[in-house]
């Protein structure tokens, strides 16, 4: 199945900028798709870890923390609606943290962050290496966001929930995106 890397930090405020799409266009011979702007490719050929990685950091302008997942994990997280009893307003929006490898212990869930207060992120599940929550659209978001690697103890990259779709999208296609 395919490969999925999430790069953290890229693309963000100006800060470790690149084009995604360029990027892509170099390392079509592993089949890559490129999914928005952040950093999210989808990795449709066979290879391997360590190749991946080698590929990706010979061709960014900076050194890129990666997290790469198989497709399945994706694939598996989405049958699951951990939104089901949520309603979704304009100013709250559903999202992924994947942790980079698995932490040696987990903070009880569900859990508001901050704690006292109006919460500006709230952590629902944890899935192996998936953390599945909500945050209000708020200039904070980004800071309480930057916490998750001190609650969960390893480094974290976060994604739309809508994000994880469009890779869906990309797992199920057999065509060219």
């Amino acid at each position: 199945m395919a490969l999925v890397v999430l790069l953290r930090g890229a693309n963000v405020g100006g800060h470790r900028t690149f084009r995604p799409s360029t990027l892509a266009g170099q390392l079509k011979h592993l089949g890559v798709v490129n999914i928005g702007a952040a950093g999210t490719f989808v990795i449709r050929r066979s290879v391997g870890r360590v190749q991946l990685r080698r590929e990706f950091a010979d061709r960014l302008p900076f050194d890129a923390h990666m997290t790469i997942c198989h497709g399945h994990e994706i694939i598996e997280l989405l049958s699951r609606d951990f939104f089901q009893e949520r309603q979704v307003r304009r100013d709250i929006v559903r999202f992924v943290s994947v942790l980079s490898r698995l932490p040696r212990t987990s903070p009880l869930l569900p859990l508001d962050l901050p704690s006292n207060g109006n919460w500006l992120v709230r952590i629902l599940a944890r899935e192996n290496r998936f953390v599945v929550g909500l945050y209000r659209r708020r200039m904070k978001v980004i800071s309480t966001l930057g916490t998750l690697d001190r609650v969960f103890g390893v480094p974290v990259t976060t994604r739309n929930w809508n994000t994880f779709h469009a890779i869906a999208r990309v797992l199920a296609s057999r065509g060219p995106s």
